[in-house]
């Protein structure tokens, strides 16, 4: 609110929130995470910023195969997993940072402010915060894993206790990294340089200078594999984001590097369908809908992965006539299948084929911690953004203040997927913020946490909005399902073969019908759905609407 109130654009607003949640939300999100990032211009383009960090250069999948897990490092082992994991927690999962260089590539290309103007909110959250319930209990959740990281202990357990809700909770050295990158910024604009080149010189700071070398010590101090060299490598860029059309309005998400593809995929299938006439949440509705989300999740199981590593067939995955062949597929029975499509005469395997983990997935691991952040302005530029990662338990990278992602356990073990784990590569992250356009004008921003829930949360907006007709807030808070028909993206990548959540709120007649047509039915809370959306809608008359899920934690504000 304080970047629109001194004039800045939706992008300043965005970017100043998502370095603030970095140090507030840190039960969730944390500096040293991720953040896809969804762009649109004042002029009306589209564009995406893959802020994911990469693998170590040192690390490989042979090393993670043969590794025994150290305490700490994971947070449940099911029975019958994979033989080499890679960790949850801990040292080892962490990537090259990927949040700092979105958000000032975000900034620096398409918002109006300086650095040291989006930082402040975060310095001063950095230097005093009242803590709330949520993060007291996280860091009492951490306890034990916070004795074997000093630096964490630290810093989340002041004088040796857990915060309570309604004390201030200090991060003086997060403070100071924050503080010394707004530095480099006055430092580069005293010496003559221009906006962009005084971002630029935060970037080189950050990534290239002294916060690099501070974690690689940190790192080689702690048998950890990020080195200054990955750090200095890593550059982002804005990018094409993929898209299709759906009833008149264009529908963009982020590349293979994110799960967004199944969207677009499932969207494309749907497309055949008459979706308004099955009537909101009918048992037909729920069923086509699942259905076709089973279909793109096993695409994204089998083909999905880092571009820069892999030849993706980007063209038959996201075409209306591979869609219509998929759509041929479903029936009037669940299936309990998992089905990659035949993409020019071969089909790529599944993972359940292979030699992966056959447990039944933690129903807290799937509702995995992320935030999202979404803004719009008065000239129709939009920011959506799914920041995630570092999120507690977390190690804090010595006396930086930044603490680590877990995120490497996004990549899997298994030879020859198009997800391996290899040095200088992204995981697939399920991170997938959304933009959507109508005759090239704003209509909607969304996004949401809930790790593989998040394109099935939030396609169901999509089509409350869309087919039905609903506001921003009356699409967040109808009843949502949820299927589990798919391969973790977390811990050990387990799996529930048709297993379907519904909220409590559908009739349990509908249940039942499902469960007739073969579905393994169970219900969930709305207080537990595992996402908590929030969602920008444009009306035809150009007002501007937000919505924000309440069973979530989620605001909307406006002025």
């Amino acid at each position: 609110m304080r970047m629109y109130f001194s004039g800045g654009n939706a992008v300043d607003a965005g970017v100043a929130g998502m370095f603030a949640a970095s140090v507030s939300e840190f039960s969730h999100f944390g500096m040293g995470g991720e953040a896809p990032i969804l762009i649109r211009t004042k002029e009306g383009k589209v564009m995406a910023i893959a802020g994911v960090g990469t693998m170590p250069k040192m690390a490989t999948a042979q090393l993670f195969r043969e590794r025994r897990p150290k305490p700490g490092e994971l947070l449940t082992l099911e029975p019958g997993g994979l033989k080499g994991i890679i960790p949850v927690a801990g040292i080892m999962p962490a990537l090259v940072p990927g949040m700092v260089d979105a958000g000032l590539v975000a900034l620096r290309e398409f918002g109006t402010k300086s650095f040291n103007e989006i930082i402040q909110p975060a310095i001063e959250l950095a230097d005093g915060v009242a803590i709330d319930e949520m993060r007291s209990g996280s860091i009492a959740r951490s306890r034990r894993f916070f004795d074997l990281w000093p630096d964490s202990k630290k810093t989340f357990l002041p004088d040796g206790r857990v915060p309570t809700p309604g004390e201030i909770f200090h991060q003086p050295n997060l403070a100071r990294t924050l503080r010394s990158m707004a530095a480099a910024e006055k430092k580069a604009l005293a010496s003559g340089a221009n906006r962009t080149a005084a971002i630029d010189a935060v970037r080189d700071f950050f990534y290239r200078g002294e916060i690099a070398h501070r974690i690689d010590a940190f790192m080689r101090a702690n048998d950890g594999l990020l080195r200054y060299e990955d750090m200095a490598a890593f550059r982002l860029q804005p990018e094409e984001p993929l898209s299709t059309d759906y009833r008149g309005v264009k529908v963009y998400k982020p590349g293979f590097w994110s799960q967004g593809a199944a969207m677009i995929e499932a969207l494309n299938i749907l497309d055949g369908f008459d979706m308004r006439s099955l009537s909101f949440n009918s048992p037909e509705y729920i069923h086509k809908t699942v259905e076709a989300l089973k279909l793109a999740y096993a695409d994204r199981d089998a083909y999905y992965g880092d571009p820069k590593f892999n030849r993706i067939p980007a063209d038959v995955l996201l075409s209306k006539e591979y869609a219509a062949e998929r759509r041929d597929l479903i029936s009037h029975s669940a299936s309990m299948d998992f089905v990659p499509g035949t993409i020019n005469g071969k089909r790529a395997k599944h993972p359940t084929e292979m030699d992966i983990a056959r447990t039944k997935i933690d129903d807290e691991l799937m509702a995995s911690d992320t935030t999202c952040v979404d803004a719009i302005d008065k000239d129709g530029v939009v920011f959506s953004a799914t920041p995630s990662g570092a999120w507690e338990p977390s190690v804090i990278a010595g006396d930086t203040g930044i603490p680590l992602t877990e995120r490497a356990q996004q990549f899997i073990l298994v030879p020859g997927s198009p997800n391996e784990l290899a040095g200088g590569k992204r995981p697939r992250v399920t991170l997938s913020p959304t933009i959507v356009t109508q005759d090239g004008k704003p209509y909607l921003a969304l996004s949401t946490p809930g790790g593989d829930n998040q394109e099935q949360s939030l396609i169901q907006l999509l089509l409350n909005v869309i087919e039905f007709h609903m506001n921003a807030e009356a699409a967040i808070e109808a009843p949502r399902f949820q299927t589990r028909h798919l391969v973790s993206s977390f811990d050990n990548h387990a799996w529930n073969r048709g297993d379907l959540l519904l909220d409590e709120r559908i009739p349990p007649t509908t249940g039942t019908e499902l469960a007739a047509r073969g579905h393994k039915v169970g219900t969930q809370s709305k207080w537990s759905s595992g996402a908590a959306p929030v969602m920008i809608r444009v009306t035809p008359d150009g007002v501007i609407e937000a919505g924000a899920d309440p069973y979530g934690y989620r605001v909307a504000h406006a002025y």
